[in-house]
């Protein structure tokens, strides 16, 4: 079958970050259309319709497939949702990108990444550090044995949310001053899909470590084995805390850790430090800087600009469009990476709920 030559784009979820940033940059492209959107509320429905385009509007995910002939489908939904939204899609033999996290549950992110296998479409999930050059270097070094076996893992997060997950709200601009986030989309963050444990069923690992992990994972290749997990929650109903402890199959060990209280005029911390048999490498997305010392001496400091750590997510969208329309079969940000990163974030949820070590 020859590749399409328009994407015929629909979205499931369109509230603050699919309108602020997935549809202005795929917007802007002449080989996307906007066929359908799904969303909530009529006359938010009938804005986002009117604002950009769409042909299709519903407030039924079902009908959205049923009624439109569609490319691929954007679901940015609240996060326990995600796993019916894409699993209904890729069912369909649609091209799925899903916000992170992939699924709240183990389980449910296999399925869907089995799911896209057995379809053969692509499974995108929209990281953007992925699409950094300083970030891609640190993956050719890792592909490239540079720090040799994998033995520990070190990673760290810290973003501006903490009234987010509080629930006390926040405007988008905020939380975008020092991350390169656009902020000009129709609506803001609903503080209830962060701060209501009923609807968001966790706190800042779902929300930002999921970022997290699934860079770690995709530059490093392991899988957890187990989590020992604590979590707190000052002011707040779901975690703004983590504190993980992580054993993977290759044997290898790591600590993972996040926090929702940086101060708003401060950059977020996306901070891994991966050490091997023969080196370390060190990443550092705050202060933008990459290098690899090794044991032998054969090091590198890549030059990154002060500003290149700042998070923007034009890449992943446009990776998706372009592996739909085939102008490209590498997708960087792949929805295997996201279950790992899923596995991982479901045992720490259990783990600080049972006080001891998960399985995963």
């Amino acid at each position: 079958m020859d590749a399409p030559k328009i994407a015929r784009i629909g979205f499931i979820g369109a509230g603050w970050w699919a309108t602020s940033n997935h549809m202005p940059v795929l917007g802007v492209r002449s080989d996307v259309e906007f066929t359908g959107v799904c969303r909530l509320g009529e006359k938010q429905l009938q804005q986002v319709k009117n604002h950009f385009g769409f042909s299709y509007a519903t407030d039924n995910f079902r009908d959205l497939i049923a009624n439109c002939e569609l490319d691929g489908i954007i679901v940015s939904s609240p996060h326990p949702l995600h796993y019916e939204h894409s699993k209904i899609a890729l069912e369909a033999g649609i091209p799925v990108m899903c916000e992170k996290p992939l699924a709240t549950r183990a389980d449910h992110a296999r399925e869907l990444v089995r799911i896209a296998e057995q379809n053969n479409v692509p499974l995108v999930v929209p990281y953007g550090w992925h699409h950094k050059p300083f970030i891609q270097k640190a993956k050719e070094v890792l592909d490239g044995d540079g720090v040799g076996k994998i033995e520990f893992v070190m990673c760290h997060m810290a973003s501006p949310i903490r009234n987010l997950l509080s629930g006390v709200g926040i405007d988008e601009s905020d939380i975008s001053k020092k991350s390169g986030q656009n902020s000009d989309g129709l609506f803001g963050p609903n503080p209830k899909t962060w701060a209501d444990p009923q609807i968001s069923e966790g706190g800042y690992a779902h929300a930002q470590i999921s970022h997290l992990s699934g860079l770690l994972f995709w530059l490093t290749g392991l899988r957890a084995e187990s989590v020992y997990a604590e979590m707190s929650a000052p002011e707040s109903e779901v975690d703004l805390y983590d504190a993980l402890t992580v054993r993977f199959k290759s044997g290898a060990i790591g600590t993972v850790s996040g926090a929702g209280s940086v101060p708003l005029d401060q950059r977020f911390q996306v901070d891994l430090r991966i050490f091997g048999s023969d080196g370390m490498l060190l990443i550092d997305c705050e202060r933008a800087r990459m290098c690899l010392n090794r044991n032998d001496g054969d090091n590198l400091n890549v030059d990154v600009a002060d500003d290149a750590g700042n998070y923007v997510c034009d890449g992943p969208p446009n990776n998706f469009v372009d592996l739909i329309l085939r102008k490209t079969d590498a997708n960087l940000t792949p929805g295997e990476v996201a279950m790992r990163g899923v596995e991982m974030i479901d045992a720490a949820y259990r783990s600080a709920i049972s006080g001891r070590k998960e399985v995963v």
